[in-house]
């Protein structure tokens, strides 16, 4: 028996759809507070859950974030030190049998007409042997070398003093003699203090008196191993014969490039195959890239701990739509769709996942910034990385929520409601 039309809601009767029969939707909190509910209840399981998750989001962090402070200190360094020096020196499998490789003795003056070239210096090798004492024998050799310099040596390749002087043009003629950084620890002189007679040193069979210490320099670790004597006193003592080995270029750095091309003709016009060029700053840059070639190793670690995570994150929702299958069959029976139980399990995955992200952020961005502090390096986070993990950490969620929503999605009210 049909009911008569007065008997009907006021909305049916305009042909509008019942109250009671539109579909109710979840506002996004709604859906959010749902999905918290198994996090909120099982919170050992969610943080065990999102541990892997927080150590890979971490690593990547610090992965990249450290070599990014470290490159930036090292550019700072770099710039600090000089980016404009360039190094030649004499070949010694290119010099003729019997004779050391050396350059010609006016190598400096024409390297100087060079149009970028700023300055230009030279040091020489006077092969031979420096002692402590004249009780050592010759064949106790310290490893070092004694070199021949010139008084604008330290301004070319940018070297501070670190005790007493330099050679000077009032010193430069005189058996005296600077020591590199390594060369003082060798030979037992730590520091010269003012006021006290100068240690000497035998050289060959020449005494000289030692009155400086050099600063370590990065940039020309030879220098550090050697012991510097003035150009002309090593010319009148120890038999010089005024040939450089190795010149140290400052030049126009927009130009360096073809000041490195020009210099083996300039220096040696005869044997150009004999001039090795090379920049000192690429060289200190290449061995602070080889102490980072392992963060592609770590970055691949991190990826798998982020796998292992969302493999963690996935079993972690099967087991707890097993474990809340009469929840899910009486919220079905109360009226809910199979949209809003998908909604609440991949919320519930993606939260998961999320406060897994946000807490390998943190732990990634301090450990980032206490080891760049440690070293003294400017600290660099990675916009990057920090976003990436972040976004990866919601699409781990996604991707470990899909089959347990969907299966959570398909059980019949009777049949879970029915589940002892």
């Amino acid at each position: 028996m049909r009911a008569a039309p007065w008997d009907r809601p006021t909305a049916a009767r305009h042909g509008a759809a019942t109250p009671w029969h539109r579909p109710v939707r979840l506002s996004p909190s709604d859906l959010l507070r749902l999905g918290l509910i198994g996090i909120r209840t099982r919170r050992m399981r969610a943080a065990l859950s999102a541990l892997g998750i927080s150590i890979g989001i971490a690593t990547m962090i610090v992965v990249t974030g450290i070599p990014a402070s470290s490159q930036r200190a090292l550019n700072a360094e770099l710039t600090a030190l000089g980016t404009d020096r360039l190094q030649a020196i004499a070949d010694a499998q290119s010099a003729e049998p019997g004779e050391p490789a050396s350059f010609p003795p006016e190598s400096v003056a024409m390297v100087a007409r060079v149009g970028p070239v700023r300055a230009v210096t030279a040091v020489a090798n006077t092969h031979t042997v420096v002692r402590r004492s004249d009780r050592i024998g010759e064949l106790d050799m310290s490893g070092l070398t004694v070199l021949a310099a010139r008084t604008n040596l330290l301004d070319v390749i940018n070297a501070k003093i670190r005790s007493g002087r330099y050679l000077t043009a009032a010193t430069v003629r005189f058996p005296t003699a600077v020591l590199g950084s390594v060369a003082a620890a060798r030979l037992g002189y730590p520091d010269l203090r003012p006021g006290e007679p100068p240690p000497l040193l035998l050289i060959g069979d020449r005494w000289f008196s030692v009155i400086g210490i050099l600063r370590t320099t990065p940039l020309t670790p030879d220098i550090d191993r050697s012991v510097l004597v003035g150009w002309e006193a090593a010319r009148s003592q120890l038999g010089f014969d005024r040939r450089p080995t190795q010149l140290f270029i400052q030049a126009d750095e927009a130009a360096i490039e073809d000041v490195d091309a020009v210099l083996p003709a300039t220096i040696s016009p005869q044997s150009p195959s004999m001039v090795l060029v090379s920049r000192p700053s690429d060289a200190l840059a290449a061995k602070r890239s080889a102490e980072a070639t392992f963060s592609g190793l770590f970055v691949g670690l991190a990826g798998l701990a982020l796998l292992v995570g969302g493999i963690g994150v996935a079993n972690t929702m099967v087991i707890s739509v097993l474990e809340r299958r009469r929840e899910i069959g009486l919220r079905r029976a109360l009226g809910a769709n199979r949209g809003q139980i998908r909604g609440q399990f991949l919320t519930e995955s993606i939260a998961l996942s999320g406060l897994g992200g946000l807490t390998g952020i943190t732990v990634g961005v301090l450990a980032t910034l206490g080891y760049a502090a440690y070293e003294n390096w400017p600290p660099v986070i990675p916009l990057n990385a920090v976003t990436g993990g972040l976004g990866g950490a919601v699409l781990i969620g996604v991707i470990a929520g899909v089959y347990p929503a969907v299966r959570a999605s398909r059980l019949s009210p009777t049949a879970a409601l029915a589940t002892t």
